[in-house]
């Protein structure tokens, strides 16, 4: 899922949601998927007749991770899904990834490193292109270097 969501604005929330089940195998099961994107933001059921260009900022991010998941993804690649979103949002959003990770393998680039890694299970730091730590969230989180850099803390 691109960062900047990249929704049809003129096509409504179901229109966006179909065209990302166009490959055969993901067509084969449009109607559960799209049903289980109500369930996981069921305010798009509420608006799945209304244009995506004028939903919020947080309803299009519900509507660019449901059309990345309409695909059946083995891997699911989000790029800043917290980007511009409230607090709550951001909260809402991100319960929502944990929630896709019991099903899909999620890989997630988030500015927000505490938010990021309070829902993930591995975590790397990338720092001017180069890899400077990985490991468990759980010791990211925990190690002082990387909170004292990373997490102002």
């Amino acid at each position: 899922m691109p960062e900047a969501r990249q929704l049809f604005p003129d096509m409504t929330v179901e229109e966006n949601l179909y065209l990302g089940s166009e490959l055969p195998r993901a067509r084969a099961h449009r109607a559960r998927n799209l049903e289980r994107m109500y369930a996981l933001f069921p305010r798009l059921g509420e608006r799945r007749k209304q244009l995506a260009g004028t939903l919020s900022g947080g309803e299009q991010q519900m509507v660019a991770i449901s059309r990345a998941l309409m695909s059946e993804p083995k891997l699911l690649m989000l790029d800043e899904p917290s980007l511009g979103l409230s607090p709550k949002l951001t909260e809402q959003t991100l319960a929502a990834v944990r929630e896709i990770a019991k099903r899909v393998t999620v890989m997630i680039v988030e500015q927000k490193v505490m938010e990021g890694l309070e829902i993930s299970d591995r975590g790397y730091v990338i720092e001017h292109g180069q890899l400077v730590k990985e490991g468990a969230a759980s010791q990211l989180i925990s190690d002082p270097s990387i909170r004292e850099a990373y997490l102002g803390l």
